[in-house]
C-alpha cells in the first residue's frame, strides 16, 4: 500500500516531501512526521502512518513521539538559555552548583564536561531501579557518590542515559525548578511548543507507542566480554530494557513518559522540534534566539573520535558541549547546523547558514542501515541550494 501523508508543503519542497513519503512508506510498524521551518516560517509540516500500530490508531499534526536522544540536544538549549542569563558558568566546577557531586575525584569536573560526555559517568556502578527514575533524586545521589569510571578531562564515552540526570541536576540546582518545569518555562511554553521532559498525565494516551527493531536491543549485540558492562548504559542495571522501550515498559511505559528522563525520555512532536530549534537561531513573537557567543562557544568541539569505552574502530559523531554538530558519521545539513539525533531514526537540530529549524520523529524505531533522515536531509539541501540559484 503507498504511503499516505497528510499536512503543508510549500512551493519548491516537493522533492522533500517526496523523500518524507519514501521514509513513511518504510516506516511499515508505526508512522512518523516531519517538520521544516525556513527563516522562521514552516515549509514543510508532513505526517502519516499509526501511533499505534495494536489498534491502527492514526498519526495526526499532533501526536508526540518519544524523542530517544534529540532529548540531550533540548536539554542543552535550556542550559544555553541559562548560559544566556548568566545562571550557568559552563567552566566551573559542577561543585560549585550541586557541591555533592564533588566526591569521589569528581571535585574539579567543570559543568562543560557533563555536557560533553567527559565525566567518567557514562553508566551507574550501582544498579538503578525505574522506581528510582520516576523519583529523580535517588538517582543523582547515585551518581553523586559514583567515582569516574575513567580520569575525566582524559577523554569521552557517550552518556546514553546519565547525561540527562547529570545536566538535569545543574538546572535544577540553579532554577530551584525540575527539569522539565524549567524547561516548559524558558523553552517550549513561550512557543505553544507541545514538548515535554515528563509529559502531562492528560497527554500520556496521545504519545506514539515505540515499535524497537531487534538490533537496537543491547543484550543482542555481540560486544566482547571486556565491553559487557556497556549494556548498563542503556538498562541501568534494571530500570530500563534491553530494547529501552517494551510493550508498556521502559519508554513505552507511562509512568516513565511522566517522569522526567532527560537523556533520552523527551516526548515532543517534529513541529515542536523545528519551533524550538528555528528560535535558537532567529527571533518569534515571544522568544529571542540565543546569543551568538553562547551558541559559538557551545558549537565548538569537546569530543570526537575514539571512545574511551567504545569499541575500536567505530565511526563516532561529534559533540560541542550538549550539543551534536555535523561530523562524517552524523551528517547534517551543513557545517553551521547543531542539534542531536535520537535512536531509531529521531533527527532535530538548527542550521544558522539557511535559517532552518528541523523535526523528524518516528514510532518505528530502525536500527543499523536506516537512512530514512539522511534522505530527507539530501532532498532539503538540494532544494535550499535550488532555491539560493532562483535568487
Amino acid at each position: 500500500m503507498a504511503a499516505h501523508h497528510e499536512g503543508l508543503v510549500a512551493a519548491g519542497y516537493g522533492t522533500v516531501a517526496d523523500a518524507f513519503t519514501a521514509a513513511l512508506a518504510r516506516s511499515t510498524r508505526g508512522g512518523a512526521a516531519l517538520t521544516v521551518m525556513v527563516g522562521g516560517q514552516k515549509v514543510i509540516d508532513l505526517w502519516g502512518g499509526t501511533a499505534d500500530a495494536r489498534d491502527g490508531r492514526a498519526w495526526t499534526q499532533d501526536t508526540p513521539s518519544v524523542t530517544f536522544s534529540c532529548s540531550k540536544g533540548l536539554l542543552a538549549v535550556l542550559v544555553a538559555r541559562l548560559v544566556a542569563a548568566g545562571k550557568i558558568d559552563l567552566d566551573l566546577p559542577a561543585g560549585t552548583y550541586w557541591p555533592e557531586f564533588g566526591q569521589a575525584g569528581k571535585e574539579s569536573i567543570p559543568v562543560r564536561w557533563l555536557l560533553s560526555h567527559q565525566a567518567g559517568l557514562s553508566y551507574p556502578t550501582e544498579d538503578v531501579t525505574k522506581a528510582d527514575v520516576v523519583a529523580w533524586h535517588p538517582v543523582v545521589d547515585k551518581l553523586a557518590a559514583q567515582a569516574p569510571l575513567w580520569e575525566p578531562g582524559t577523554g569521552y564515552t557517550y552518556h546514553a542515559l546519565t547525561y540527562g540526570w547529570l545536566v538535569g541536576e545543574i538546572v535544577r540546582r540553579v532554577t530551584g525548578q525540575s527539569v522539565g518545569e524549567a524547561f516548559a518555562e524558558l523553552v517550549a511554553g513561550p512557543l505553544g511548543a507541545r514538548a515535554w521532559f515528563g509529559v502531562p498525565r492528560e497527554e500520556l494516551a496521545s504519545v506514539a507507542v515505540l515499535a524497537m527493531a531487534p538490533d537496537l536491543d543491547v543484550e543482542a549485540m555481540p560486544l566482547p566480554p571486556e565491553f559487557a558492562s556497556l549494556k548498563r548504559a542503556v538498562t541501568l542495571g534494571g530500570a530500563f530494557p534491553s530494547t529501552l522501550a517494551g510493550t508498556g515498559t521502559g519508554l513505552n511505559d507511562p509512568d516513565i513518559q511522566a517522569a522526567e528522563v532527560p537523556g533520552g525520555g523527551a516526548v515532543a512532536t517534529a513541529r515542536a522540534l523545528a519551533e524550538i530549534w528555528s528560535s535558537t537561531i532567529l527571533p518569534t513573537s515571544t522568544t529571542r534566539p540565543l546569543p551568538q557567543d553562547v551558541v559559538t562557544d557551545m558549537v565548538r568541539v569537546q569530543s570526537s573520535g575514539q571512545q574511551v569505552l567504545g569499541l575500536p574502530g567505530v565511526p563516532e559523531p561529534s559533540w560541542g558541549t550538549g550539543f551534536m554538530v555535523d561530523s562524517p558519521a552524523r551528517p547534517f545539513l551543513t557545517s553551521s547546523s547543531f542539534g542531536h539525533d535520537g535512536a531509531g531514526g529521531q533527527l532535530a537540530f538548527a542550521d544558522p547558514t539557511h535559517g532552518v529549524g528541523f523535526g523528524f520523529v518516528t514510532n518505528d524505531a530502525r536500527g543499523a542501515g536506516d537512512s530514512r533522515a539522511l534522505d530527507i536531509l539530501d532532498a532539503l539541501r538540494r532544494s535550499l541550494s535550488k532555491e539560493r540559484e532562483i535568487r
